[in-house]
């Protein structure tokens, strides 16, 4: 459903792919030398985490996830110099009454704070909302997240509360601040969706 292999999402700057092997130097090369600014806001790296195995894994997992319509990670890749510049992924992608999916998200240290991430964003969200006929997107960050948050606010998420110990960060359960954004032709209105 999901799954073309060629899914491609386009931005005014760049392309929205899912990974790819030939993709393995660059996302470690980046990674790994914006390991400082992504650890305070990430799971706990393991020790393979930058290794070809688990690239391998990551790959065949966001294929998969996208033929089976249940998730789309998606590398965000610069058009005029073909530059991995991060990854925003669509997670949990829920069917039935919910129709919804979690979003998250994250941009190498040299390129941070140039639009990026927003500009991904709203592309995914876009996405989501006219070719998943998805209705709610949901996101969690930490809430001293400024940049992250900033981002969220920037695309049209608003703040829904607070989750307690929501997930484990760098080595430590952390609460964060929960937001969504809506599909505005649905909100709170069944016969705009044909009363399914």
């Amino acid at each position: 459903m999901l799954g073309r292999k060629r899914l491609r999402i386009e931005t005014e700057r760049m392309t929205l792919r899912l990974p790819q092997h030939s993709d393995h130097r660059a996302f470690a090369e980046l990674r790994a030398e914006s390991r400082d600014f992504l650890i305070p806001w990430e799971p706990q790296w393991d020790e393979e985490h930058l290794g070809r195995r688990a690239f391998a894994n990551r790959v065949y997992w966001a294929t998969r996830a996208a033929s089976a319509g249940t998730a789309l990670h998606l590398f965000m890749v610069r058009r005029e110099d073909e530059a991995l510049l991060g990854a925003v992924t669509l997670d949990n992608i829920r069917r039935g009454p919910a129709r919804a999916g979690s979003l998250g998200y994250w941009v190498g240290a040299r390129h941070a704070r140039q639009g990026y991430m927003s500009e991904a964003v709203r592309a995914v969200v876009h996405h989501a909302f006219t070719q998943l006929d998805l209705s709610r997107i949901e996101a969690a960050c930490l809430p001293e997240n400024a940049a992250s948050r900033g981002v969220l606010e920037t695309c049209g998420f608003k703040y829904e509360g607070v989750a307690q110990s929501y997930l484990e960060i760098n080595g430590r359960w952390r609460n964060h601040v929960l937001y969504a954004n809506l599909r505005s032709d649905r909100r709170g209105r069944l016969d705009a969706v044909g009363g399914r």
